[in-house]
């Protein structure tokens, strides 16, 4: 299966508490941070939540 490889690029200070939620439970901490995850809805809806903090590459 197909996995999201998911990069903060981005700090978290000064966001909506609900994207620094958002972030940990995606795993990211700091920038930089790179976490690989399975391609599902759930992930990819997290990821375009926070969309402007990260990228995402689909990784085979």
């Amino acid at each position: 299966m197909a996995q999201l490889k998911i990069t903060q690029v981005k700090s978290r200070i000064g966001t909506k508490q609900n994207h620094r939620q958002t972030l940990r439970s995606l795993g990211l901490r700091r920038i930089d941070d790179v976490v690989l995850k399975e391609d599902r809805p759930e992930i990819r809806g997290m990821a375009n939540t926070v969309r402007h903090l990260v990228t995402v590459e689909e990784v085979d």
